[in-house]
């Protein structure tokens, strides 16, 4: 590991953040950011940093004060703001207390915080405040874990890093670890870190930028002597390829997801939804696929702040039957139950200890392990899941390297409870207010306008959407625009619907991605201006292989992926006014179209057992949504302007007066009526709802 360190990057983040928040918090937001750069010494959150100096009052007084990360805020992307102040004189008066509960903490840090406005300083806010150098920084470095979660860890983590390290026992978090970090750092002088065992390294220094190179100097110890020990390696006798494990997710994925899906007790949404993100690496399918991998992967976590993400232990499925679908699938599912009981037991265990207020968490698996696969981690999001897939992919990885050297050892359960049921690491998690959060949607026909407008809508409302069409700069600027304001919860998946392979590629790309699907929206189609005496065949056909066939293609692939997952879902086609009400010259648009809501129809009646919603949205001319024009009226604006005598800013006129309210139908609109469906606001399924402003020889009958 080497230092990050950049004289000119340091003047930049004074020259940025000095004149309000002084060079002092500058730079140590600059050096808190190079930690947070490093996964090798925290991940999404974890860690904590902080400065001593001053504060002055409205009186003008300056006090003494320190500043410590927020909790849960990540250092990578810290601000000085994340960094609250608080009374150090009072804070280091607690350390004469014999006790101090961790709810009694909680409230003492929040009144002496200088500003009632700030988040939640760190758990280990005390730790910061009690030891006595100006900075101190705090990581749970990989390879300093892999030094102490080993039997014998102590004398491991001294023979590794020297005398200038102080090596305390595992105390839990909170004011007991204030207190013995504080004495064991006064009965140790000269001193430049220390270790916590089986929860990381403090390092401190009078600058941000010492104290900062003495965190990367004795990792980089720890890493030195890791590699010089190491005489054997995790392997399996005969490794899975990658192509075969990623193959394998595809079949397994939806299944687990449909697994790990919390039932809500609520009629029309049944089922709180988790998102699955992969892990396979050449690296994970070594441990997974070798005979200590099992026993190993077993063991407790790294440290105790990985566990509201991956909780206490994976779950691990032996000898997968990837050859037998049907027996694969009930594989899963027993063993998911099976982990839930185990889930519940252990709660049960330390249940006197769960403190007032904090729910308990649902009973499934975070982490998944298959030996020919890897690991299927879940989350709330796409965010929680990634958290959960890092931790795994570190936790996997320092747990081969300690094997490769001694015997793992980490905490006992009773710490682990104390910890995954803790209100700091609670306070994290915050809550899923987002209608779709964990839903995922596959969008066809998504780079035109009324596409567009839908998947926007869905990511709006916190969904993960799937935005398909054929494969072009139209679909890559869609998605690259939807990125930007929606990160991760968006892909691009080119996507033929005529061809019944592409669709079933379509399927198994997202639930490589995301584990699944919830919500199919229909909406590819193609128009064309013909009267029927002019209407040329191979012109009608290639209306139909669209319009027809790509919506038979793309629902049965729906009922067939939402049964395997078997927690219901919702199909919406985007339907036209030209079924009810139909145009001259546009027979094959509106016989085509009438052919599919016919079939959403029929679906509506073949998938509600299974809880599959079928529901159609049926707008009238949406022209563009914001610079994406409508391919449909690219195709029939002319003939209609032609015919009427307008332009196009004429002919969108004539389209709103036409109807009773008036209206403009915009893609907006189209995308609210979409998650009308998509949130089961009723119990509805094989109904249309009209988007035209209204238009009475339109209306459904």
């Amino acid at each position: 590991m080497r230092s990050r360190w950049s004289d000119e990057e340091a003047a930049t983040f004074v020259a940025r953040y000095g004149a309000r928040w002084g060079e002092e918090l500058a730079l140590r937001t600059y050096t808190s950011r190079l930690l947070g750069a490093e996964d090798r010494l925290v991940l999404h959150g974890g860690g904590n940093t902080s400065v001593k100096g001053t504060f002055t009052n409205r009186l003008g007084e300056a006090i003494p004060a320190v500043y410590v990360k927020a909790s849960g805020h990540d250092l990578a992307t810290l601000e000085p703001d994340g960094l609250p102040g608080l009374d150090l004189g009072y804070l280091r008066k607690l350390r004469a207390l014999e006790t101090l509960d961790d709810e009694a903490m909680a409230n003492e840090l929040r009144t002496h915080l200088f500003d009632a406005r700030s988040a939640t300083p760190s758990l280990e806010t005390l730790v910061h405040a009690f030891l006595p150098a100006k900075f101190v920084d705090h990581t749970h470095a990989d390879a300093i874990l892999a030094l102490s979660n080993q039997v014998d860890g102590e004398r491991v983590v001294r023979e590794a890093l020297g005398d200038d390290v102080v090596v305390l026992g595992y105390v839990r978090p909170g004011f007991q670890l204030a207190r013995a970090a504080a004495d064991a750092c006064e009965a140790s002088a000269g001193r430049r870190g220390m270790v916590w065992m089986r929860h990381g390294l403090v390092t401190w220094g009078p600058t941000a930028r010492a104290s900062y190179e003495a965190m990367i100097e004795i990792v980089t110890r720890a890493e030195t002597y890791l590699a010089r020990k190491a005489t054997g390696r995790v392997t399996a006798p005969a490794r899975t390829s990658l192509d075969t494990a990623l193959a394998r997710v595809r079949q397994v994925a939806p299944v687990l997801r449909g697994c790990l899906a919390e039932p809500t007790g609520e009629p029309d949404r049944p089922h709180r939804r988790a998102i699955v993100l992969p892990l396979v690496t050449p690296e994970v399918l070594a441990f997974v696929d070798a005979e200590q991998g099992r026993e190993l992967a077993l063991t407790p976590p790294l440290t105790s702040d990985h566990l509201i993400r991956t909780k206490a232990s994976p779950l691990w499925i032996d000898r997968p039957a990837y050859d037998e679908p049907a027996r694969l699938a009930e594989q899963v599912r027993d063993a998911v139950r099976r982990y839930a009981a185990g889930y519940r037991a252990y709660v049960e265990r330390h249940a006197a200890r769960l403190p007032a207020g904090l729910r308990r968490f649902d009973a499934l698996p975070r982490v998944v392990l298959l030996p020919g696969l890897g690991a299927l981690c879940a989350g709330g999001d796409v965010r929680a899941a990634t958290i959960a897939r890092d931790i795994t992919a570190h936790t996997l990885a320092v747990k081969a390297q300690v094997a490769a050297m001694g015997v793992y050892e980490g905490l006992p359960e009773a710490e682990l409870f104390d910890m995954e049921y803790h209100s700091f690491q609670h306070a994290k998690l915050g809550a899923r207010e987002a209608p779709l959060a964990g839903e995922v949607a596959i969008v066809t026909g998504a780079a035109g306008a009324i596409g567009s407008g839908i998947c926007q809508a869905l990511l709006e409302h916190g969904g993960h959407v799937a935005a398909t069409d054929l494969p072009g700069k139209p679909l890559d600027a869609l998605v690259a625009e939807l990125g930007a304001a929606h990160g991760p919860r968006v892909i691009g998946v080119p996507l033929d619907v005529t061809d019944a392979t592409s669709v079933a590629d379509a399927f198994a790309s997202v639930a490589a991605t995301w584990g699944g699907v919830d919500l199919v929206v229909v909406n590819a189609g193609l128009a064309h201006v013909a009267s029927l005496p002019e209407l040329d065949l191979e012109a009608f056909r290639r209306l139909e292989r669209v319009n027809v066939e790509g919506a038979l293609l793309v629902m049965a692939e729906a009922g067939r992926h939402l049964k395997l997952q078997g927690t219901g879902g919702d199909i919406v086609l985007v339907s036209t006014k030209n079924v009810f009400a139909p145009g001259a010259k546009f027979g094959a648009y509106s016989a085509t179209k009438a052919a599919a809501h016919q079939l959403a129809r029929i679906a509506s009646l073949e998938l509600a057992e299974i809880d599959v919603r079928v529901n159609m949205v049926a707008p009238d001319a949406v022209f563009s949504h914001h610079a994406r024009r409508s391919g449909l009226w690219a195709t029939v604006g002319p003939d209609r302007m032609r015919a009427r005598g307008l332009d196009e800013a004429g002919l969108e006129e004539y389209y709103r007066s036409r109807n009773l309210l008036k209206a403009r139908i915009t893609a907006e609109h189209v995308g609210r009526a979409v998650l009308f469906f998509a949130t089961r606001q009723t119990p509805t399924t094989g109904a249309t709802i009209p988007v035209d402003g209204g238009l009475p020889d339109a209306t459904p009958r």
